[in-house]
């Protein structure tokens, strides 16, 4: 079949199924050519500078696969531009037969298949695979508490649009993409100013940040309008940078602390800041009360939460429990009142601690039975008597007033810490 043909098949249905199977269908077939124009559109890394793409509304002659590969390559290359550029893709459209151009050389030029088929669908079912334009992303920290340890960077997390900016000195273009390699054109000072800063490398580089505005909502709408939008007010807030060929091999190994410091050696205009970060050890008593302090600092000052990532951490391009996402907390102290014997796999183990007392003016009772490990279970339980009357840690995401009760409170999600009274190695 034409690669036209197909495109019109896997539009037609809507079942994934359907879709996965005619995926495979095509690549038992070896469709090489329906394979190397499904690469040309869903390539992130590769980009054609074409702004608009003619629709046509009437047949011509016919346009061969290997007259569009050559211009396909010269849009490339960047050596067809403006206006030539714009009369060539005209031809090529008059030239071109309705379906073939609409339904498939058309779609190549503004990367978009428009069949409810992605790069995933294309390697799961196909030998013929397609580069995955992605950037890292972070893991929840409650699925990985053990590894908030050790030596580490901390950042605030910012609530903005993820932003990955590829600076390519061989093409002299820097373009703006998401988190999911659809390219970001609503943001040209942002684009000048990186423009601006090619001279400063050595080589093509990528830079990871996070875009933000006085409105997220507006700055939401504003990003995908066709055209007028109003994002001067825009900042980029950069957090990583790299060589654009670790991130198109998919890793950079060279540690965070040598990337923030290559980010620090470059001049930004106005509307590129750098994300402040602080160094920290978690292993320790300082250490965490550091952190306990900057998460307090951060929700004063209204962030989404927190960022860990170890200092020694390479950036990979998938989510990675190498960088942790920690929401804002709180951390209270109270006494133990009761325990609980745990259920399940913990019975004959501490299952709970019962808690309560007076912390930041409002009384607490609720129970804590998260953040204990296998060993404290049963070591506390062992030494249950003594536990009472102990003064515990807890961290949670925020108080909740309990239902029906008048000036008690709880928490949400409370993850036992230490305990105050209790020195290290001290035997229970």
């Amino acid at each position: 079949m034409r690669p036209w043909e197909i495109i019109k098949e896997l539009e037609s249905d809507n079942s994934r199924l359907k879709k996965e199977a005619i995926i495979r269908r095509e690549s038992d077939a070896d469709n090489i050519e329906f394979f190397n124009g499904v690469g040309a559109a869903l390539d992130g890394f590769r980009t054609f500078g074409v702004q608009k793409v003619p629709v046509a509304k009437a047949d011509g002659e016919g346009l061969t696969q290997s007259e569009f590969d050559d211009v396909l390559r010269e849009l490339e290359a960047r050596t067809l531009t403006g206006n030539q550029m714009r009369d060539v893709i005209q031809g090529l459209c008059d030239k071109s037969k309705v379906d073939q151009w609409n339904n498939w050389y058309r779609r190549i030029l503004i990367k978009d298949l428009r069949c409810g088929v992605t790069h995933k669908t294309i390697n799961k079912h196909s030998t013929m695979k397609v580069p995955v334009f992605e950037c890292m992303l972070a893991d929840d920290s409650k699925k990985h508490e053990k590894k908030l340890v050790g030596e580490v960077i901390v950042e605030p997390k910012l609530d903005g649009v993820r932003v990955v900016v590829i600076c390519d000195v061989d093409k002299d273009e820097v373009k703006l993409f998401s988190r999911n390699g659809k390219e970001l054109s609503n943001f040209p000072h942002i684009n000048k100013q990186f423009d601006d800063m090619l001279d400063q490398m050595a080589g093509s580089m990528v830079f990871d940040g996070e875009v933000m505005s006085d409105d997220f909502q507006t700055l939401m709408r504003e990003i995908h309008r066709k055209s007028g939008a109003k994002t001067d007010d825009a900042i980029l807030n950069l957090f990583d940078c790299m060589p654009l060929e670790d991130f198109k091999e998919g890793k950079c190994h060279q540690p965070i602390l040598n990337r923030k410091q290559m980010l620090e050696n470059f001049k930004y205009g106005p509307n590129i800041n750098l994300v402040e970060y602080v160094k920290m050890d978690l292993s320790d008593d300082d250490g965490q009360k550091q952190f306990a302090d900057y998460n307090k600092i951060c929700i004063d000052k209204g962030y989404e939460g927190i960022m860990v990532k170890p200092i020694t951490g390479v950036y990979e391009c998938k989510r990675s429990a190498l960088w942790l996402k920690v929401k804002p907390f709180i951390e209270v102290s109270l006494t133990v009142k009761a325990v609980e014997e745990g259920t399940g796999r913990n019975v004959g183990k501490l299952g709970a601690l019962i808690v309560e007392g007076t912390d930041m003016d409002k009384f607490i009772k609720t129970n804590v039975g998260s953040g204990l490990t296998d060993s404290n279970r049963d070591d506390f339980w062992k030494a249950k008597d003594k536990l009472i009357g102990q003064v515990v840690e807890v961290r949670a995401d925020a108080i909740t007033q309990n239902q029906g009760v008048t000036d008690e409170w709880s928490l949400r999600f409370p993850r036992f810490l230490r305990f105050r009274g209790f020195e290290v190695g001290e035997k229970l």
